[in-house]
């Protein structure tokens, strides 16, 4: 595994010169961290290099922190997974929709409950400041298909989980990530703060426009979601991971379950990939200038982290690079 390590370090060197990455990297063996390293600027019109600590916006790999505080509440009897969403969202505009889609649906990306990005999203992106702005702004659309006939990716899905998490739980989406997700895992460098406000650390994206590397600035949310668009380290999201496995989240019983296939490659708000000993679970993430993965093997004992302020992949060719190298045993 050394040799592999080493030879992952070398190539992002390489990748660093070139300007094809611009991150950090966290590989962690049986609980421990043997690979932390970044590489390139968080900030290129001061200079300002990327560090260990760096946060970086993260894209859809908020959906797991969603999930779990959608399993949390499953757990504690506030909510079935086979509930329609109409039964904890009495006023939802499209009756359709509130009656058919279920929790388990939504989680699946089986619900038809479509996007949210695109010409109307544009429009109103910087008006666009709460979970119940969204859909007021969507919610009147019928499902793309017969919810649980078919699977498609669905950004607003996890719109409506974030709206049931505030309607069961009894607080802000972001209050209730924070005090049942991050702080019971360490976390003390994630959250989806509104662009306007300071966060410490975080990298400016960059899109390649032209050739030239600007800015994604434009392209932002006026916040992150339950669907996406917060920030976060490598070491929070390897803290995340350790206290998901240790039990501190969920149970292991509802993890297996989470990060068990439910539909193609989904289990419950998760992605499922591989079988035997590289049977894995994480999420990625990806948007103009915003590129992470996630990949966690637990039977081979390693969790991998990639996070980069540059357009997708970024993230994911170092993680190909390393998983392609790593034992095939524990």
């Amino acid at each position: 595994m050394t040799e592999a390590l080493a030879a992952l370090v070398k190539r992002q060197d390489e990748a660093a010169v070139a300007d094809s990455f611009s991150g950090a990297l966290l590989v962690a063996k049986d609980g421990k961290v043997v690979l932390e390293k970044a590489w390139g600027l968080a900030n290129r019109e001061r200079k300002l290099p990327v560090t260990a600590d760096t946060s970086f916006r993260i894209g859809s790999m908020n959906k797991m922190f969603t999930a779990v505080a959608i399993l949390r509440l499953v757990e504690a009897g506030k909510l079935g997974l086979d509930d329609p969403i109409g039964q904890h969202l009495a006023a939802y505009p499209n009756k359709e929709m509130a009656g058919k889609v279920t929790v388990r649906q939504l989680l699946t990306h089986t619900g038809g409950t479509g996007d949210i990005f695109g010409p109307e999203f544009d429009r109103n992106r910087l008006k666009l400041k709460t979970i119940a702005d969204y859909i007021a702004l969507y919610g009147a659309r019928a499902p793309l298909f017969a919810p649980g006939t078919t699977q498609l990716y669905s950004n607003y899905g996890f719109i409506l989980l974030g709206a049931l998490v505030e309607k069961v739980g009894g607080m802000s989406y972001d209050d209730y990530v924070e005090k049942n997700v991050f702080e019971p895992s360490g976390m003390t460098s994630t959250g989806s703060l509104p662009e306007s406000e300071t966060v410490p650390g975080l990298a400016i994206g960059y899109l390649n426009e032209g050739g030239r590397l600007v800015p994604n600035t434009a392209t932002l949310p006026w916040r992150g979601t339950s669907a996406g668009g917060g920030y976060s380290t490598v070491g929070d999201l390897w803290r995340f991971v350790d206290a998901l496995q240790a039990g501190r989240l969920i149970s292991k019983k509802m993890l297996d379950q989470a990060t068990s296939t439910q539909v193609q490659t989904f289990g419950l708000g998760f992605a499922v990939v591989g079988e035997g000993n590289w049977k894995g679970f994480g999420h990625n993430g990806g948007a103009p200038g915003m590129s992470g993965d996630l990949h966690v093997f637990p039977k081979l004992g390693y969790v991998l982290v990639s996070l980069s302020n540059l357009d997708p992949p970024a993230s994911t060719r170092p993680l190909e690079f390393i998983e392609a190298r790593l034992p095939e045993t524990p």
